[in-house]
């Protein structure tokens, strides 16, 4: 495609088969997701297929020359917390037209979905769950979330403990890299990858290019490696080739479309087991949360979900609209289920910390068995348990689990939610002594939050509510976050164990990585996007632009 000098709107309507706004109200939509940022795009489009993603990327590219800044970010849902689908030139939203999905089967038994990028997860469960299967990866935000952003993300969610995060479950996929064409990413033998590398064409030099990359770098990379059970800080290139098998997809997963963009993956499933029960735990205090998860963790949990008394304590505050989220028809029964925390409440002496254990088995007397010898293995520690025996009395910690986030963001007037430290994870060993270093830091900017998270992974969400008309509060985002991030660094933990870089932690990537590390990402941005065509200032900064700590403060979102 040849460079073209006419309005960017002109000029992407010669080859566009899908729609193209450049008005104020669609670009102002679109300068939002669900972080605390805001950036005004250039222009939005809907892709009506490959094809019209295919001749865009072509179109930026051939503009570069005469517009060094044009860009091209995909975004699906906007449901991301980190300002990953944010960019100031033009916005592809694959959910209007990007919607194909059908299940299968291949002959090994393996059961799996093949589904566009722009597929809402909750069309995808609805679909999954009438075979009896699921993607056990899904987000809290699962009723919000698409699956390109999911992909992108690496997300991860209640279930992860068992089955691990999104990376897991892509057996292969389809990209369109920066040449404008699409191509299959899949697992390729050590005898593929050579025949790979020696097609000589655009694929064949960029496989090349990046396999010689992680070969002459595999010791920094190995050192690099997170240890920790999740993180989606980086690119992941500690799990591209283990010495038999190179798969491109474990890179791909997590680049929060900075390399390419994903048009198609193929999906593990895995069958829904129709019995589950809750165990919870009541902690007076964090002295014994290492311990407690230790020994739960060897009976092989579904999860290992928290929240903390705050969370609890806006639960009871807000009470009637708890409730009311989850819909029961047996109101006064489940009101009535709620008298022990009600009397707890009444002496003063809430919990510090519920651990919620969740078990799932084929029959309801396989699940029971599990319950009753975890109360065994943990008697030791003498808590306040509770073993649910309903489907209802299991939902209402749920609830609270889930809704506090929106209690919080309903009622609290004036202020509104501010994530920028709502992914820290460390080792499950460190959050005695971490939970109340970052509380502290927390409360001495006196602000409201709440934290919840997955205990058995070590990693917690901390969402604060600010009056963000208080443009003071740039200078707080900035100096908790480089706090929070430096006490997370200290334990060797991971700045993201889910919600991923983008515009708000890829400033804060040097506490994670060394600098021949990031160097090694930037080399990696460059193989597969060498002129910076894809959601340009995520996972690699650009100085004097995006991805640094001065458009971070730029972009937070101040109220008139």
């Amino acid at each position: 495609m040849n460079p073209v000098r006419g309005s960017m709107k002109e000029d992407v309507e010669k080859f566009f088969k899908g729609e193209i706004f450049d008005d104020e109200e669609t670009l102002k939509k679109y300068s939002k997701d669900a972080s605390l940022l805001e950036v005004h795009p250039k222009l939005v489009v809907f892709p009506k297929d490959v094809e019209d993603i295919s001749n865009l990327v072509k179109f930026v590219a051939s503009r570069k020359s005469i517009d060094p800044n044009i860009s091209l970010t995909i975004r699906a849902a906007g449901s991301c917390m980190s300002g990953g689908p944010l960019n100031e030139s033009i916005i592809a939203d694959v959910t209007k037209h990007m919607q194909r999905l059908n299940l299968g089967k291949n002959d090994k038994g393996l059961t799996f979905a093949i589904a566009e990028s722009g597929v809402f997860y909750r069309d995808f469960e609805e679909k999954t769950l009438e075979r009896g299967l699921i993607l056990p990866c899904f987000p809290a935000s699962k009723n919000l979330c698409a699956l390109g952003g999911m992909i992108g993300n690496n997300c991860a969610g209640e279930k992860t403990l068992r089955y691990g995060k999104m990376e897991n479950f892509i057996l292969e996929s389809k990209y369109i890299f920066s040449d404008g064409n699409e191509y299959m990413a899949k697992p390729l033998s050590k005898a593929e990858l050579l025949t790979k590398m020696k097609q000589g064409d655009f694929e064949g030099n960029l496989y090349k290019k990046f396999y010689s990359l992680i070969l002459e770098n595999i010791r920094i990379i190995n050192e690099a490696r997170p240890t920790v059970s999740k993180n989606s800080a980086g690119y992941y290139l500690w799990n591209i080739w283990d010495g038999k098998i190179f798969d491109l997809n474990k890179l791909l997963v997590g680049s929060q479309g900075t390399l390419g963009i994903m048009t198609e993956a193929k999906i593990k499933l895995v069958p829904v087991e129709p019995a589950s029960k809750l165990f919870v735990i009541f902690l007076p205090n964090l002295e014994k949360l290492a311990d407690l998860v230790n020994a739960i963790l060897p009976t092989e949990p579904e999860s290992i979900e928290s929240y903390d008394d705050t969370t609890l304590k806006l639960a009871f505050k807000f009470f009637p609209d708890m409730l009311r989220s989850l819909k029961t028809k047996h109101f006064l029964k489940l009101i009535y289920s709620f008298v022990p925390e009600g009397i707890m409440m009444l002496k003063g002496g809430f919990p510090k910390m519920v651990v919620l254990v969740e078990y799932c088995g084929q029959t309801a007397e396989e699940v029971d068995k599990k319950l009753v010898d975890l109360e065994k293995k943990i008697a030791h520690f003498n808590l306040l348990t509770r073993r649910t025996r309903t489907e209802e009395e299991s939902n209402k910690y749920w609830a609270i689990r889930r809704e506090s986030f929106n209690l919080l963001r309903q009622h609290v007037k004036g202020k509104r939610t501010a994530p920028f430290v709502d992914d820290v994870v460390v080792k499950p060993k460190h959050m005695p002594k971490f939970l109340p270093k970052m509380k502290k830091i927390l409360d001495e900017y006196k602000l409201t939050y709440t934290i919840t998270g997955h205990a058995g992974n070590g990693n917690f969400h901390i969402i604060p509510l600010m009056n963000m008309k208080n443009k003071d509060n740039i200078r707080v985002i900035k100096e908790v976050g480089e706090k929070v991030y430096n006490l997370v660094a200290e334990y060797h933990g991971s700045i993201t164990g889910e919600h991923n870089d983008g515009i708000i932690r890829t400033p804060y990537l040097g506490k994670m990585f060394s600098p021949e590390m990031l160097e090694i990402f930037k080399k990696t941005k460059r193989i597969f996007d060498p002129q910076n065509i894809f959601n340009p200032g995520k996972k690699v900064p650009q100085p004097g632009h995006a991805g640094t700590v001065e458009y971070l403060e730029k972009h937070i979102a101040v109220e008139p």
